[in-house]
């Protein structure tokens, strides 16, 4: 529901989207919660696209730097090739 909204252009705000800057510009984290688990999908708003960058399983209060140094280069390659 809530990347359906995203991709009308609706801007969606705390609780359920927070802005991610030090992935990049124009990133976010989507907060989804699941009965047991907390997904989190980092995204990014391009004029003509919503780009993921990683969904996974939120189980600390941080987002792991592994994820976020993946998301990064994830972005940069998907970049390269566009």
């Amino acid at each position: 529901m809530l990347l359906r909204r995203l991709q009308r252009g609706e801007h969606i705000a705390l609780p359920h989207s927070r802005t991610m800057p030090s992935i990049g510009p124009r990133c976010h984290e989507l907060r989804i919660r699941d009965q047991d688990v907390n997904w989190r999908i980092i995204y990014r708003i391009d004029a003509d696209a919503i780009v993921i960058a990683e969904i996974f399983a939120k189980k600390a209060n941080q987002t792991p730097s592994k994820i976020m140094g993946l998301c990064k280069t994830r972005l940069k390659a998907y970049d390269a090739n566009s």
